[in-house]
C-alpha cells in the first residue's frame, strides 16, 4: 500500500458522534453518493469594516447568543487561522466552503459555489457565486479559491483534510475553478468541499501562514470578530452577507470554558443559548428547569460496535458473531450505559433513519437485530457449537473465553461492555473485561494484539469511506504489523470489490446498487457487531431564537452551523 493510500484512508475517517456535534428543504432527499448528480474595556476590536457590518435588517432581531466556550487550547488568544489546532471558535461563522455537505441528510447544498460538475472522471470543476464579499469589502471570486487549495498543497501541515492526497492542480478560469486529480478521485468531492476558502489579498502578503493567528480575520461569512479579552469572546453580524436576509441574530458570545461543573450549572440556568455538552440525566439537569425552554437533541454518529480479532478462532466463524449479535442487550446497553440517549444501530453500516434513502429494502427489519437467546442458541447450535452443561464449547470442544479491551476511564464504555459480559454469559460465553490505558489499547488494537474491543465506524456522508475505512483489506495488515485502520483484519475480495468500484463511479444508479450490495455483506458477514449510534451532543434554548433542527425537525446536523443559523427565527415566529 503506497504512502499516498495510506494518507487517503487517514483523512477519510468520519467523525463519529461521541467519539467526536436554502432555501434548505427540511426533509431527506436522496442525493448521488460522490457526484451529487466540523467584553469589557481590556476587549480588542477589530476596526476597519465596511459600513453597514453592525447595522441590523428591518423587522425583528435576535438580540445575541451564548454558544459556550470559545476554545483556543490551554492558553487561549486571539487567533482565528481557520487550519490551525488552537483558533477560536467564532471562525466557524465567519469563514465558508465552497459546499455544505448536510451532516444529517447528505444533501449537498451550494454555498461559495452555486454549483459543480465532473467534467471527466478526474476533473471537478465548481461555478463561483457572484456576489459575495469579503468582510473588508472586496469581491470574492475564483482566483481566491484556486489560491487557498494551491497555499494547502504548498504548506502540506494546512492540508488538514488531506485535499491534495490525489489533487495534480488546481486553476481559476474566470468563474470556475477546476481541480484535476492524477486518478479516478470520485470521491474527492467530499474533501475538497470541506475546506475552508481564505482570501488571497490577506493571506498572499502573510510570511508564514503556518503560524500566522489572523488577529484581523476576513472571511465571507455571516459575522465578523468584534472583541476578545480572554473571558469572552464577541463576533457580530455582517451586514452585507451575501444571505443577510436570512441571518437574524445581530450577536453572538462565547465564554471562556469553567472547570468541573461549572459549565453544567452554567447550562441549566438558561446561561447558554447554543451548546453541545454531554449532561448525566440530561432531563432533570437541564430541561426539567425550564422545560418550556429548555431542549435537546442528540443525533446519531458513528456506530459502535463490538468489534472480534478476525484471525482467532472462534472469532473468525460469522456464524459465531451471528449468535453472539442475537444474544446482546442492546436495550440495557442503550438505557444503562448511554443513559438511553442514543438508539440502536442498524447492521447495514447506514446511519438511520438520515441515510434511510440509502437502504437496502431486501435486508430485513432494516437490518435491526434483535436479543433472541434461543435464536442466538439456534444460530450457534446449527453452526456446530455444543455446551457442556451451562458452559459453551467451541468446534473443538474447548470452553470458549475471551477478553475485551475498553481504554481505562471510558466509562459509558465500560458499563457497556459489563453489559455485553453478561449477555455472552446467558450463552455460555465467559468475557473477562480489561481497562488498559488508552495508548495502549490503540497499539494493541494496530497491531492485532487483543481478542475483542469497541469499534467506532460509519456516520458520514461519504459512502465510500463508510464502508471501506475500517474493513477494507489494502488497510489491513499482518498480525504483529500495524494495520491503518483495519484493525478487525476483515478479508472479503468481494467486499473490496465492490468498494473498489464504488471509489470509481459518478453514475448515481450504480452507486446505489453498489451500496446495496455492500449492506447485503455487512449484515450476513458481520466483520463488527453493530450495538448503538454515538451520540451529537445539542443543547439548545427558545427563550430568544426558534427554528433550531430537532427530532421533529432534522433538516440538518446540529453540527452544521451555518445551516442551523440561516433558519433560526426570533421566538415567536417559529411554526
Amino acid at each position: 500500500m503506497s504512502n499516498q493510500d495510506k494518507r487517503a484512508v487517514i483523512q477519510a475517517k468520519a467523525c463519529s458522534g461521541d467519539s467526536c456535534g436554502t432555501p434548505y428543504q427540511h426533509h431527506v432527499n436522496r442525493r448521488a453518493l460522490l457526484q451529487g448528480a466540523a467584553l469589557g474595556t481590556a476587549g480588542l476590536a477589530f476596526a476597519g469594516l465596511p459600513h453597514g457590518v453592525f447595522a441590523a435588517q428591518d423587522g425583528a432581531m435576535i438580540d445575541s447568543l451564548n454558544l459556550g466556550s470559545f476554545g483556543g487550547g490551554s492558553a487561549p488568544q486571539i487567533n482565528f487561522n481557520p487550519y490551525s489546532p488552537n483558533s477560536l471558535a467564532g471562525g466557524a461563522n465567519m469563514f465558508e466552503k465552497l459546499y455544505i455537505v448536510n451532516g444529517f441528510s447528505c444533501e449537498e447544498v451550494p454555498w461559495l459555489a452555486e454549483s459543480y460538475e465532473w467534467r471527466d472522471d478526474q476533473t471537478l470543476v465548481f461555478t463561483i457565486r457572484e456576489g459575495v464579499t469579503w468582510h473588508d469589502g472586496e469581491t470574492f471570486g475564483a482566483d481566491d479559491v484556486a489560491f487557498t487549495f494551491n497555499m494547502l498543497g504548498e504548506y502540506a501541515a494546512l492540508d488538514l483534510n488531506g485535499a491534495w492526497t490525489y489533487l495534480e492542480s488546481v486553476t481559476a478560469e474566470e468563474n470556475t475553478v477546476v481541480f484535476a486529480f492524477n486518478e479516478i478521485a470520485i470521491p474527492e468531492f467530499f474533501r475538497v468541499v470541506d475546506v475552508v476558502i481564505v482570501p488571497e489579498h490577506q493571506w498572499s502578503a502573510v510570511d508564514d501562514p503556518l503560524t500566522f493567528l489572523n488577529e484581523e480575520p476576513v472571511g465571507t461569512g455571516p459575522f465578523v470578530f468584534a472583541s476578545f479579552n480572554g473571558e469572552q469572546l464577541t463576533a457580530t453580524r455582517y451586514a452585507e452577507y451575501w444571505q443577510a436576509d436570512k441571518i437574524r441574530v445581530n450577536e453572538l458570545v462565547w465564554r471562556k470554558a469553567g472547570e468541573g461543573q461549572v459549565d453544567q450549572l452554567r447550562l441549566a440556568e438558561g446561561e447558554y443559548d447554543w451548546n453541545a455538552m454531554y449532561v448525566p440525566n440530561v432531563e432533570q439537569v437541564f430541561v426539567a428547569q425550564d422545560p418550556e425552554r429548555n431542549h435537546y437533541w442528540f443525533s446519531q454518529g458513528g456506530s459502535i460496535s463490538l468489534a472480534f480479532n478476525l484471525t482467532r478462532e472462534p472469532f473468525n466463524d460469522p456464524e459465531f458473531r451471528r449468535g453472539v449479535a442475537w444474544s446482546l442487550d442492546r436495550d440495557k446497553i442503550i438505557q444503562n450505559a448511554q443513559l438511553g440517549y442514543v438508539t440502536q444501530a442498524s447492521q447495514t453500516g447506514l446511519k438511520l433513519p438520515g441515510q434511510n434513502d440509502w437502504l437496502n429494502a431486501e435486508i430485513p427489519d432494516e437490518g435491526y437485530v434483535g436479543r433472541d437467546l434461543d435464536m442466538a442458541r439456534q444460530i450457534l447450535t446449527d453452526a456446530g457449537y455444543t455446551w457442556d452443561g451451562d458452559t459453551m464449547l467451541d468446534l473443538a470442544g474447548a470452553p470458549i473465553e475471551f477478553s475485551f479491551m475498553v481504554p481505562a476511564g471510558y466509562a459509558d464504555w465500560i458499563q457497556a461492555s459489563q453489559i455485553v459480559q453478561e449477555s455472552v454469559q446467558e450463552l455460555g460465553i465467559t468475557m473477562n473485561v480489561e481497562t488498559p490505558e488508552a495508548s495502549i489499547h490503540d497499539q494493541d488494537r494496530a497491531s492485532g494484539n487483543y481478542d475483542s474491543y469497541f469499534q467506532v465506524h460509519g456516520g458520514g456522508c461519504n459512502m465510500w469511506s463508510n464502508y471501506f475505512t475500517n474493513f477494507h483489506s489494502v488497510v489491513s495488515a499482518p498480525i504483529g504489523e500495524d494495520a491503518v485502520s483495519n484493525w478487525v483484519r476483515y478479508m472479503n475480495p468481494d467486499y473490496d470489490a465492490l468498494c473498489d468500484q464504488l471509489r470509481v463511479t459518478s453514475d448515481q444508479g450504480e452507486q446505489e446498487q453498489l451500496v446495496a450490495q455492500l449492506q447485503t455483506i455487512f449484515y450476513n458477514d458481520l466483520p463488527v457487531i453493530d450495538i448503538w449510534y454515538g451520540a451529537i451532543w445539542f443543547e439548545y434554548r427558545t427563550e430568544k431564537a426558534e427554528g433550531w433542527p430537532n427530532e421533529e425537525n432534522p433538516y440538518c446536523s446540529p453540527n452544521d452551523t451555518l445551516l442551523v443559523l440561516t433558519n433560526l427565527v426570533p421566538a415567536g415566529e417559529g411554526a
